[in-house]
């Protein structure tokens, strides 16, 4: 693990469109939930707070993708956002993506890449 960076998960947990894994982060001085998930061969990790209010996603824990496994979606609202860059592409976000997460994959494990 390289200076500034934070295991969150192993590999083998993120099936491609399955279930991801939650984390926390500190932004701006506060602890925030986040969450990664697989998507066409790489980690992608966001905030874990839809576009349109601030409530987390996953409509049980860990599960993130919509039925299709095509896009993300809040559970409350039914918002879709592209897994690939968490644009809003439907819903109740209003034009509003998810906020992304820095993470990198190296050595079977995912961290997450803590900026100051």
């Amino acid at each position: 693990m390289a200076d500034g960076e934070r295991l969150i998960c192993a590999s083998e947990a993120l099936a491609e469109c399955g279930r991801g894994v939650r984390f926390e982060l500190t932004r701006f001085g506060k602890a925030q939930p986040a969450f990664v998930v697989r998507y066409a061969g790489e980690p992608r990790a966001f905030l874990n707070q839809c576009g349109h209010v601030p409530v987390e996603l996953d409509w049980q824990e860990g599960e993130f993708f919509d039925v299709s496994k095509l896009y993300l979606i809040c559970a409350t609202h039914g918002a879709l956002y592209h897994p690939g860059s968490g644009a809003c592409v439907g819903g109740r976000c209003a034009g509003r993506g998810l906020i992304p997460v820095a993470v990198v994959e190296r050595d079977g494990h995912i961290y997450l890449v803590e900026t100051s």
